[in-house]
């Protein structure tokens, strides 16, 4: 059986025949990659570090993975021709199988205004300029870590937005977006790397894959946190006429600390004005002495309806207070998490039929699953990774496309280099630019891995300019940010 990480089969078939298409006497390919535009005008960079160690380091060229290439590309073309077996070779005497790229990039968790440069990629051996777009279709999937943290950070955006206008604080912002994806993604490592993705915003996650992924790609020991939560079977195998003893096994099983029960499975308002806030009442305050908090989940219907009933009827069960920008809360010891139906797309209507009844964000916690890891692709934020540099016959050229019949996928023109102006990023094509002002950092080169950033790092990079300055205020003994709006 294959080595499924044989870097030599892990390419579109059409780049095994580009070595014998790139003009006489190329040595030197030069491409990058960036975000031409799409759903959001921003992208926060991510992932290439897990692809640059999980592919790329060390030796990845040997005999055993050319041998199997040259098989498989023999029986794939019907034709023994194709297969550059000599290039392959050279890289495996040459270099020891380590591949003669150099690779920039900006910082991971730097947020870049879309169509400019995010890494460029070239050969560093003259003797083979191709090397440099066959790692093409492997590094363009940094598409899939950008395009996840970039939505889950606009939606942490929009919830941090309502949590200034409608709640005391914003502490508990990294846990208000939970995610739910696993089971909805295409694959363990989609989960791995998506899962991650969404922790450089938030710390609530179902999703073990991502927290494994991070200890061993971003040197963080644990990143993300979850609590004991039914599921329906937990409570629907209890049968219908005993959802009482089900809600109360929970609360007895899980005494202390954070507990999420599913309560849609029958009537989630009678489960809400009935069981809950009549009959476990007592169980729940109690519960609630030691500091611990029952999170109810509803799991269907139209998300602000069925939300903002389910906090009427808590409400009226349980009591309010009004915070100080005069939105009802619930007691300290009850929460809601609504887990169906949340996207970037749904969120802020969902949240703005909920401030309208009076309610406070800070009531609430969201679940996603789909809309946060697999709901995106290449296109959301249309990325793509081109040619802007060569070296033919010693002479160096830019290189671009200029389609007249889209003038959207026109590509930059020669070396390139991403500068701050006027705090404005800026790419600067055809060697333009300042080599001191260059925020392209060397990540890669022949094999060896140059840069590394923690998870940490990469999430003080990536934070919001809102939890900055509350921060800085919180520091500085003033007033979080106000809303412009504030209910009074």
């Amino acid at each position: 059986m294959g080595d499924p990480n044989n870097v030599l089969l892990c390419t579109d078939s059409y780049k095994v025949s580009h070595h014998l298409q790139y003009p006489e006497g190329t040595s030197f390919v030069y491409s990058y990659f960036e975000s031409r535009g799409g759903k959001f005008p921003t992208v926060t960079f991510f992932g290439l570090q897990y692809i640059l160690k999980r592919y790329l380091q060390g030796q990845v060229v040997t005999e055993e993975k050319i041998q199997e290439a040259k098989e498989i590309y023999r029986l794939h073309f019907n034709n023994e021709n194709i297969f550059n077996e000599e290039g392959w070779r050279y890289i495996l005497q040459k270099h020891k199988g380590h591949l003669p790229l150099r690779i920039k990039a900006v910082p991971e968790g730097t947020t870049v205004p879309c169509k400019n440069v995010l890494f460029t990629v070239e050969n560093t051996d003259p003797h083979v300029p191709w090397v440099t777009n066959w790692f093409e279709t492997m590094l363009v999937q940094t598409w899939y870590p950008c395009t996840v943290v970039t939505n889950s950070r606009a939606m942490k955006e929009i919830i941090a937005e309502f949590l200034v206008k409608t709640a005391d604080n914003i502490a508990g912002l990294p846990f208000k977006l939970h995610d739910f994806g696993f089971r909805g993604v295409s694959s363990v490592e989609s989960a791995s790397l998506g899962g991650l993705s969404h922790l450089v915003n938030f710390q609530g996650t179902d999703t073990i894959a991502g927290l494994v992924t991070a200890r061993k790609y971003y040197s963080c020991e644990m990143p993300g946190f979850s609590i004991p939560a039914a599921e329906h079977s937990t409570i629907t195998t209890w049968g219908k006429n005993h959802e009482k003893e089900a809600f109360a096994n929970m609360l007895a099983k899980f005494p202390r600390g954070l507990v999420a029960v599913v309560s849609d499975s029958f009537d989630i308002y009678n489960a809400c004005q009935n069981v809950w806030g009549t009959e476990l009442r007592d169980m729940v305050i109690e519960r609630g002495k030691s500091k611990s908090c029952l999170v109810i989940r509803p799991d269907s219907g139209d998300p602000a309806e069925v939300v903002v009933k389910v906090l009427d009827i808590l409400g009226n069960c349980f009591g309010t207070t009004v915070n100080s920008k005069g939105y009802k809360m619930l007691p300290p010891y009850l929460r809601v998490i609504q887990g169906d139906g949340i996207g970037y797309d749904t969120l802020r209507g969902i949240l703005t039929d909920i401030a309208d009844s009076g309610w406070s964000t800070d009531n609430l916690t969201f679940g996603c699953g789909g809309a946060l890891l697999q709901k995106v692709h290449r296109d959301t934020q249309k990325f793509a990774f081109k040619c802007s540099y060569c070296v033919i016959g010693g002479l160096g050229k830019d290189v671009y496309k200029s389609p007249i019949t889209d003038p959207g996928k026109n590509s930059k023109k020669g070396k390139l280099m991403l500068e701050k102006e006027n705090g404005t990023y800026v790419t600067r094509q055809g060697g333009t630019g300042t080599p001191e002002k260059d925020l392209l950092v060397p990540v890669f080169e022949n094999g060896r891995i140059l840069q590394e950033y923690t998870l940490d790092e990469i999430r003080e990079r990536a934070e919001l300019d809102i939890v900055r300055e509350a921060s800085k205020n919180l520091e500085n003994g003033t007033r979080e940010p106000e809303s412009s709006d504030d209910k009074s």
